[in-house]
């Protein structure tokens, strides 16, 4: 171990090196101080006071419900100790922790085996370090891996069952519970309030181990670390000291497709041109940020030849019955004709419906209300363009 680069490998290692080598250079090698951005940062708040709500739990062996009031006592601790701010992000987290105490209902000290448990796997030469969220004991031959997520979108199918994390996961758990016959493996998606499932073949845990150990060497043997352009470089914390993403802040391109019959060509570019849209968009809003704090204290501001101000849009929600009413007794539709017509329910409307409903119905019956309601529903369809990069 000692000539090694790395004193040990861990999830985030490789996930940064295959991300993109000179972030992990700049991070493990360089040492530059990190700057989180706001995603990252919250999602470490939400994770210390999962992490402090169910070691409370431990601590005093209890068994009952969750308090919604620690909960929010500890969030306002880990809000301020991470820096963050903004009424609506607030809002967002605080949200989030409700629907987590609701969804976990009653827990029980002696079902969780584990809060943010370390754990040390060989691999080859390496040694993998990392913590597990949680694990819960589901029974004599169950055990149960969880790991938090505030991601905006749901892991695909894909996604799951080919995360190299949980994969990690499922190998370190088999040695630190030998007895447990069967691993569960999920993605607890703090934003949905969805446990996303999966497990894992003794073929892909040795595929897993195979990997990691192939990519170890990798980054000890890499004499360069190269900038790769991708769609995550605006949540990078490195961004300020990585020369390819000053050149796409500027919109400066290494690929132009000179022959569109070439396709090859053409998706090289294509691919440029996305990763360089997310970029600028997402330094757009940066900046209009500022413009927006400046502009809820004055009414306008005139800079570089561009005048900026607020304004509010107008939209009009007609209430359904007095609408019917009217037109009923202007036209000659009936009432059932109009509402045949007019009335639509709007699906996120309805999802919001649901899910204050979960919380009094159960997660159970949603979930067949929904599918009546979706037999219900008039689907339409329209072409989509489709892009994914594959490893």
């Amino acid at each position: 171990m000692s000539g090694l680069r790395n004193t040990h490998l861990s999830y985030s290692r490789l996930s940064r090196y295959e991300s993109c080598p000179l972030s992990y250079q700049l991070h493990y090698l360089d040492k530059h101080t990190a700057e989180p951005g706001v995603p990252l940062s919250f999602g470490k708040a939400l994770h210390s006071v999962l992490e402090r709500l169910l070691q409370d739990v431990l601590d005093s062996e209890y068994a009952g419900p969750l308090s919604e009031e620690r909960a929010l006592q500890l969030y306002r601790e880990a809000w301020t100790a991470e820096g963050l701010s903004g009424l609506d992000l607030f809002h967002q987290g605080l949200g989030i922790l409700q629907d987590f105490v609701r969804q976990q209902g009653r827990v029980d000290s002696r079902d969780i085996l584990a809060i943010e448990k370390e754990f040390r796997l060989p691999v080859g030469p390496f040694t993998v370090l990392g913590f597990i969220d949680r694990v819960d004991w589901v029974d004599d031959e169950t055990i149960h891996v969880i790991d938090y997520k505030s991601n905006h979108q749901l892991f695909t199918r894909e996604e799951l069952d080919a995360s190299l994390q949980l994969s990690l996961y499922a190998l370190a758990a088999r040695r630190m519970w030998p007895w447990a016959k069967r691993v569960r493996l999920s993605m607890w998606m703090l934003r949905h309030g969805v446990m996303q499932e999966t497990t894992r073949t003794e073929a892909q845990l040795d595929a897993a181990l195979a990997y990691v150990e192939t990519l170890g060497q990798q980054m000890e043997s890499a004499e360069s670390f190269p900038a790769r352009l991708n769609p995550n470089c605006v949540y990078c914390d490195h961004r300020r000291h990585c020369p390819a993403y000053a050149r796409a802040l500027t919109g400066q391109r290494e690929v132009v497709c000179e022959d569109t019959s070439n396709l090859e060509s053409v998706a090289l570019e294509r691919q440029e041109v996305a990763h360089l849209a997310k970029i600028l968009g997402a330094r757009k809003t940066e900046l209009e940020g500022v413009l927006r704090a400046h502009l809820a204290e004055q009414a306008e501001l005139v800079l570089a030849g561009t005048r900026y101000r607020m304004f509010n849009t107008t939209s009009l929600d007609y209430p359904l019955e007095p609408t019917v009413a009217v037109l009923a007794r202007a036209t000659s539709l009936s009432r059932e004709e109009l509402l045949q017509r007019l009335a639509t329910v709007d699906k996120k409307a309805l999802d919001a419906l649901l899910k204050d409903e979960g919380k009094r119905l159960g997660t159970a019956r949603i979930a067949l209300l929904k599918a009546e309601l979706n037999s219900l529903a008039a689907k339409h369809h329209s072409p989509r363009f489709w892009a994914k990069e594959v490893a």
